[in-house]
């Protein structure tokens, strides 16, 4: 999932370069959700890897 939002990211770049406001912005949306979403997922599955190691312990 980072791997995409690395891509949109790129994406918004170049198209902010050129002057494509509106797919920038998009793009830009589109790779901020997708960094929120996997911090989240990472977030989720620290806390669930810790649990079970403690209840393994």
């Amino acid at each position: 999932m980072l791997k995409w939002a690395l891509i949109f990211l790129v994406i918004s770049l170049i198209s902010g370069f050129l002057g494509f406001r509106g797919v920038s912005s998009a793009a830009a949306t589109v790779a901020k959700v997708l960094f929120a979403i996997a911090l989240i997922l990472f977030l989720i599955f620290l806390v669930l890897a810790l649990m079970a190691g403690s209840a393994v312990v």
